[in-house]
């Protein structure tokens, strides 16, 4: 679902503003058939959620105000006749390959790529322009601010500066990913700073409710003049990469050394609209890095616009995942490294030992042999005072002996079984006097 809100903050411009400022304001403002038409399609539920949840989502009191304003005058309308069928922006689909590469991203796969980097940016006359920067931390993200609902993710920045014609011009990229590489938040801002004219477009996207919320403003010299806010359905979205997600995304291909063939993903144009994009592997190259030549893995990213011509970028990878080269095709200048890093190395247990099992001959050895005789000296001693403490055990042994040369079973095991049966402690109490021919219970009968 796409819902258009423009003009919002202009719509709530003070009262003694220029009359064409504020008419203008009013215009972008007002609220079309195909906003109404998309609100009411969620039911009255629906939009006090949404509305709740840009409550949230805005950061200035005057965006809240207007934007709260146009709500009501949305509410008020709910009766009013409004078109079943509102215009929708239609989102491309993502490969299966896409989105099963991106479920098949592991944990350890993703640690490693924890790191910062920093990188030149020089013009096609060979002078340095700007400078390119990327970090990745583990954080935790907590939409609302409550310890509770922290989630683990990685915060994702990248920070372009460079001057070009003299003009001093900035991107910055601010994003929180999942373990799973799905965008819980990001922001986005492109500033152009003219001497008399300074512009600036801010982009924020954020997750809430099963669905991506997207806002988009213009600033010209500290006053938003044109915001766009409309959101998508997450259900629609797998496959989804992001720019702060698609940094990532890169360090594990480069560590990989490999990319999903035929894979489809879905990313946003320059407009923030869903689009298609795919990666290619261009294999390895040289690269001269300092004084070092240095093979780097090429990777490839194209992204498809649908209302414009597609873009692509390469990228060139050291084996650990920094990036050594930036390239925008059609842009005259490229990023750099000037100086070769310290590569990262995972650490791998070592194999446990094995140890062959070897003969125990004691009898030769005389410290086992000393240990034994002494051992059994001592088994002996213990024996001997045992026999000593308890003399019922010489004559019940005897008595047995003496019964046992008498009757000469065939069984021994089972005659003594049945002798010594009746002086078990656990054997139930009996009478005195038994019968003689009673089956005895340690012997088969047929």
């Amino acid at each position: 679902m796409r819902v258009a809100c423009r003009g919002a903050r202009a719509a709530a411009h003070p009262a003694g503003a220029p009359r064409a400022k504020a008419e203008r304001g009013l215009v972008r403002g007002s609220s079309s058939l195909s906003t109404q038409a998309a609100f009411l399609e969620m039911g009255s539920g629906g939009s006090k959620l949404i509305a709740d949840v840009w409550k949230v989502f805005t950061s200035t009191d005057d965006y809240s105000m207007a934007l709260s304003s146009q709500f009501s005058s949305i509410h008020k309308k709910e009766s009013e006749a409004v078109p079943v069928d509102a215009p929708r922006e239609k989102i491309p689909a993502a490969s299966k390959q896409a989105v099963d590469f991106l479920s098949l991203i592991g944990t350890n796969e993703l640690k490693p790529c924890i790191f910062e980097e920093s990188l030149v940016t020089i013009s096609e006359t060979g002078q340095t322009i700007g400078t390119f920067t990327i970090s990745v931390q583990a954080v935790c993200y907590s939409p609302d601010g409550w310890e509770e609902d922290q989630e683990d993710c990685y915060l994702v920045q990248a920070n372009s500066k460079a001057t070009i014609d003299g003009i001093p011009c900035t991107t910055s990229i601010k994003g929180f990913v999942t373990k799973q590489l799905e965008t819980l938040e990001q922001h986005t801002k492109e500033s152009l700073r003219f001497r008399d004219h300074p512009i600036e477009n801010r982009t924020h996207l954020m997750k809430r409710q099963e669905q991506l919320f997207v806002r988009k403003a213009m600033v010209e010299r500290d006053e938003e003049i044109n915001v766009d806010c409309f959101s998508y359905k997450w259900s629609k979205l797998p496959g989804l990469v992001s720019e702060s997600a698609n940094l990532l995304l890169l360090r594990v291909m480069a560590r990989r050394q490999s990319v999903p063939q035929n894979a489809t993903f879905l990313s946003f144009d320059n407009d923030h609209h869903m689009c298609t994009s795919a990666y290619n592997a261009l294999g390895f190259q040289k690269q001269q890095v300092g004084k070092e030549e240095v093979d780097v893995f090429v990777i490839e990213r194209a992204v498809h616009s649908v209302t414009d011509v597609p873009m692509a970028w390469q990228f060139c990878f050291l084996s650990d995942g920094h990036l050594s080269r930036r390239i925008q095709v059609g842009s005259p200048a490229i990023m750099v490294i000037l100086k070769m890093p310290i590569l990262i190395e995972t650490d791998e247990p070592d194999p446990r030992p094995t140890f062959e099992k070897m003969p125990l001959e004691w009898e030769e050895d005389v410290e086992l042999y000393s240990l034994f005789l002494d051992k059994k000296e001592e088994l002996q001693a213990s024996h001997a005072t045992y026999v000593r403490r308890h003399p019922e055990l010489s004559a019940l042994l005897a008595d047995f002996l003496q019964l046992l040369l008498l009757r000469k079973p065939d069984d021994v095991v089972t005659f003594a079984a049945e002798f010594f049966a009746p002086f078990s402690a656990q054997r139930p109490p009996g009478r005195s006097f038994q019968s003689s021919d009673k089956p005895s219970p340690f012997r088969g009968h047929t």
